[in-house]
């Protein structure tokens, strides 16, 4: 009987399993150390938890195996294949740099080096005709070069493959025919979208990345079948979905971002059990906070993304802004005088000074524990934390420095924090047009339940929900997905011009695509769901925003006036006189997974005892605060602050003036008083 779903969240200190009980909904969770080969630490975990794989029917996995690769650029041996003369279009890139102002700074190489950027002669203009067809002398000689350098992955990218991708993929077939073992990657496959450089980069990207995640998507995919999985593996993506190993030789780089994918969705998930469409997700952890935005049910969703600076990946990613606040992060002053916080971070070790390794700065962990917000002991004692150790480091590193008491250096080193995040989040939420008053605050990993009621003071935001396995949250994420593909084509016309027929008919050659895929990836006709978006901007802009579209088409001045409606949100501001152009055809193309349901409580009237008490710091004043034990809170449990609630993987802040309950699905649902 296959009755579990697994999931596994690889960091860059633990591995989080979530193993969920379809039967029941019952879901219990497992941490082990991660390790240097991510898939001996995966299969460490299963055995350490007693996962019987013959009984899991889904085992969904967040890896950050791109990632790294691409941030080490321990990457394999790749070429490029262009049109002659565009050889140097990834180093040009937009002339820009990330710090205007910094001379000395320069943007990174690109990932592929010149040498091994070589060109053909071919052209299509920029209406899509083929003016001049692929030398394909030329081409099987460049094939030739490229297997004696030993490379292991080549991206084609040609001028204007956008709109006629016909030389491409001749070149690709010669390649392959004198190279069969290696992935190819095609521009007019990848990212079919106009913008060579954007173009290029993201068929690069995708390139570099092909071989390590295949590698070690068929290793893993392999050890679980060993040990009696019988369903696909199944990999979260960046655009919020998951998608099997079938796929990731031709879209390896939707991966780079997979990691942080998976806590926007369970907040988006979690918040909306709570009856709360409009969400914030704030995930806090050792070294960063991400923050996500969910409104109306959807999370917000970009192609402005990298990972390295002048590099862009253009696949559809969900927007998550990540920041260098962490319970890790280290307190300094700058040299104007000023306390900062983050984003250089005390790391796994030595850690924070608490944890007797040998630092001396205070972190944000150690202000906590000076503060009596956290106890002494963390990962249920797995961690010791040495108060003195922490109230030293405060002592010398700001309470001397800054003439403060320690509790008020403590505090001012938390307020900065704070600060981070909330300015983090405004700009997520205010510049983009929402109002953080509409919203609740999912606050999880294993400090965002901590500062949570803080920053939603700050943004005046009423509600905090506070997840029942906060540290685990972003696994949990992994449970919540569909299978999902992003298709894209260019569709450069004014509105006044357009028409809603060719417009359908494009539609309905993407869609046609987007099925193929998705039953190679053996979703069922009855499971899909195809949801349609055109990119448009007023005549003249090069920013577009996404207007939803109906299916059919229908007529053109509907389109624009939702266009208008939508930017007047985004950036208050409408000028209905002003041509509007179309830009881009987006389809997303989801395959429904059958989801199991959490296990629903019932309210005990229970009022359970605190285990123990302890002073604790806020605004200055010291207050003797109660000690829960989480799994103490039955549903139903209401309380005041101030309280600390204690488990395994997180503490929760319940500050004076805010109230708390715990709902059906276990979540601590935080009203939070101004």
């Amino acid at each position: 009987m296959q009755d579990l779903r697994v999931a596994v969240d690889v960091g860059g200190t633990f591995t989080d399993i979530c193993i969920m009980d379809e039967t029941t909904g019952l879901i219990r969770i497992e941490k082990t150390s991660s390790t240097r080969d991510p898939i001996e630490g995966i299969m460490g975990g299963v055995s350490k938890a007693g996962i019987d794989l013959s009984r899991v029917a889904l085992f969904s996995h967040g890896t950050t195996v791109a990632t790294n690769a691409l941030i080490t650029r321990r990457l394999p041996r790749t070429a490029v294949v262009t049109t002659k003369g565009f050889r140097d279009v990834i180093e040009i890139r937009r002339a820009n740099k990330e710090d205007l102002w910094d001379t000395y700074k320069d943007v990174v190489p690109p990932y592929v080096p010149r040498r091994d950027r070589l060109t053909v002669p071919e052209r299509v203009d920029a209406g899509g005709k083929v003016i001049e067809p692929l030398d394909v002398k030329a081409a099987r000689d460049v094939a030739r070069i490229l297997k004696r350098r030993g490379v292991a992955a080549v991206a084609v990218c040609f001028m204007n493959a956008y709109l006629n991708g016909a030389n491409e993929r001749v070149m690709r077939d010669i390649l392959l025919a004198e190279m069969p073992d290696i992935p190819v990657s095609i521009s007019s496959q990848v990212l079919p979208e106009i913008f060579e450089h954007e173009r290029f980069s993201t068929t690069v990207a995708n390139a570099v990345v092909s071989p390590v995640v295949v590698n070690y998507t068929s290793r893993l995919g392999e050890r679980l079948a060993h040990e009696g999985y019988t369903r696909d593996l199944l990999l979260l993506h960046t655009g919020g979905g998951v998608m099997t190993p079938a796929s990731v030789k031709d879209f390896a780089a939707r991966l780079a971002g997979s990691g942080i994918a998976a806590g926007a969705i369970a907040s988006r998930y979690i918040a909306g059990l709570c009856g709360f469409p409009n969400s914030i997700g704030l995930d806090m952890g050792g070294t960063s906070t991400d923050v996500s935005l969910a409104y109306e049910g959807r999370s917000r969703v970009t192609k402005d993304w990298h990972i390295e600076f002048g590099y862009p990946i253009r696949f559809a990613s969900i927007e998550v802004l990540t920041i260098g606040a962490g319970g890790g992060s280290l307190a300094w002053t700058d040299p104007a005088g000023s306390l900062r916080n983050g984003p250089q971070s005390a790391g796994a070790h030595p850690g924070p000074a608490c944890y007797g390794n040998g630092n001396t700065q205070p972190t944000n962990t150690d202000a906590n524990v000076t503060l009596g917000r956290l106890g002494t002991d963390l990962a249920g004692g797995k961690v010791k934390l040495d108060p003195e150790l922490a109230r030293k480091a405060v002592e010398s590193g700001v309470a001397k420095p800054f003439g403060l008491g320690l509790h008020e250096a403590a505090d001012a080193i938390v307020k900065v924090a704070n600060a981070n995040m909330s300015d983090a989040v405004r700009l997520i939420s205010i510049s983009r047009g929402y109002d953080p008053r509409d919203f609740a605050l999912v606050a999880f990993g294993g400090a965002g339940a901590l500062h949570g009621v803080d920053v939603a003071r700050e943004l005046s935001i009423p509600v905090v929900i506070v997840p029942p396995n906060p540290g685990v949250t972003s696994a949990l994420g992994c449970l919540l997905v569909d299978m999902q593909h992003d298709f894209s084509q260019s569709c450069m016309v004014d509105a006044a011009d357009a028409d809603a027929d060719e417009i359908e008919a494009q539609f309905a050659e993407i869609e046609k695509a987007a099925l193929a895929r998705l039953a190679h990836e053996g979703v069922a006709q009855k499971d899909i769901v195809l949801q349609r978006s055109i990119d448009m901007m007023y005549r003249g802009q090069w920013r577009s925003l996404a207007v939803n579209a109906p299916q059919p088409i229908g007529a053109i001045a509907d389109l624009v006036q939702s266009f208008h409606a939508e930017h007047q949100r985004e950036y208050n501001f409408r000028r209905d006189s002003a041509p509007v152009s179309f830009f881009r055809l987006n389809l997303k193309a989801v395959g429904v997974v059958p989801k199991a349901e959490f296990a629903v409580h019932k309210p005990t009237g229970a009022s359970p005892e605190p285990v123990g008490s302890r002073r604790v710091w806020f605004d200055g004043s010291g207050l003797d605060t109660p000690v829960y034990q989480r799994d103490d809170l039955p549903c139903g449990f209401s309380f005041q602050g101030p309280a600390i609630i204690e488990q395994l993987d997180a503490t929760t802040v319940v500050p004076p003036g805010a109230s708390a309950e715990v709902d059906k699905f276990l979540n601590i649902i935080i009203r939070v008083k101004e």
